[in-house]
């Protein structure tokens, strides 16, 4: 049982802060292999972790970055069939035994839809203190939070729309349609399957995944209280630079927003499957069908139901009468 950790970073400070949680805090250790793409001028020393042998690491000046999604398609190349792999970004902190509790839930809910899972949610938010020896984690809300369509920003710029985490009003794992590219933890079979598509910026990444996981019938879902918190918002003690900062823009041979035209491009060409590779729609199931469920009409471009997209979106509870999920052990907090 071995579980493949990707981390895409642009130059962020917490990058080493998100490793060493991921590794202190799992309660099988010596079954975790990371894989690291750091795009930074500087870079961290992986040779001075104890655990350095388990690291895959990769820096990359960010003059010549291309974005998350061309860096977690480099990570893939990593991959060495390992059971599980999850995917975070690389501002994450990590619950004690967090590999534990995925594994078991994965396990649980395999059994219980017998169809291909991808675990995926925005996790709830940490803060650091001033002198970044104290990490708060918000661990408030207690039930599943899914993720919709965010209101008056639908179909925003061509067919991309924005998301938002929202209540899934239940306390049982639901059965949702949209990813979080910064928590994704599924079976190994899910880089070969449905491999990063490097022609993705950042606008449109998570719903490309999320039409190719639908189509393939593979199911997403979301769990209460991930085991993994996320830093959403700069605080003023920890900056970081994001892809499009002037300093590193100005020695780019490709813009930022080139980049974000090409990738807005690609999701029209994809959600029109136009796109006939590896990183194009699955048969199984059809993009009409994604759209009835959502409440928009990707194809074209329309809103058919606004509540649902946004509020009241089609979150399926999902239990097992063979193992009912208050008997399954989850340690979770």
């Amino acid at each position: 049982m071995q579980i493949f950790i990707s981390i895409a970073s642009y130059q962020d400070p917490l990058l080493l802060e998100t490793i060493c949680s991921a590794y202190k805090n799992a309660k099988y250790k010596s079954s975790l292999r990371f894989g690291v793409c750091d795009q930074s001028d500087k870079g961290i020393d992986v040779k001075s972790l104890d655990f350095s042998s388990q690291v895959e690491y990769e820096l990359i000046d960010p003059v010549i970055a291309k974005g998350p999604c061309w860096a977690r398609e480099r990570i893939q190349q990593f991959f060495k069939d390992e059971d599980y792999y999850l995917q975070v970004d690389s501002h994450t902190l990590f619950s004690k035994d967090w590999d534990e509790i995925l594994i078991n839930y994965f396990k649980w809910l395999q059994l219980a839809e017998c169809k291909d899972v991808v675990i995926t949610g925005y996790p709830r938010s940490f803060k650091p203190n001033k002198s970044l020896t104290v990490f708060n984690m918000n661990t408030t809300f207690k039930d599943t939070l899914g993720i919709t369509f965010r209101e008056g920003r639908i179909f925003e710029d061509r067919h991309f729309s924005m998301q938002k985490s929202f209540p899934a009003n239940s306390c049982k794992p639901v059965k949702g349609l949209l990813i979080a590219a910064g928590f994704i933890f599924t079976s190994g079979e899910f880089v070969r399957a449905i491999p990063y598509d490097p022609n993705f910026y950042f606008h449109g990444e998570e719903l490309s995944i999320a039409l190719r996981i639908f189509t393939n019938d593979w199911i997403v879902i979301h769990i209460p209280r991930v085991p993994l918190f996320h830093l959403y918002t700069d605080v003023d003690n920890l900056l970081r630079k994001l892809h499009w900062n002037p300093e590193d823009e100005t020695n780019r041979v490709i813009k930022w927003n080139k980049l974000d035209d090409i990738s807005k491009d690609r999701l029209s060409l994809l959600v029109n499957n136009k796109i006939n590779n590896i990183f194009g729609l699955g048969y199984k199931r059809s993009i009409d069908e994604f759209s009835n469920l959502c409440g928009l009409d990707l194809k074209n471009k329309e809103i058919k139901d606004l509540e649902r997209a946004t509020a009241n979106f089609p979150f399926f509870e999902v239990d097992s009468k063979e193992t009912p999920f208050k008997f399954v052990e989850i340690n979770n907090e």
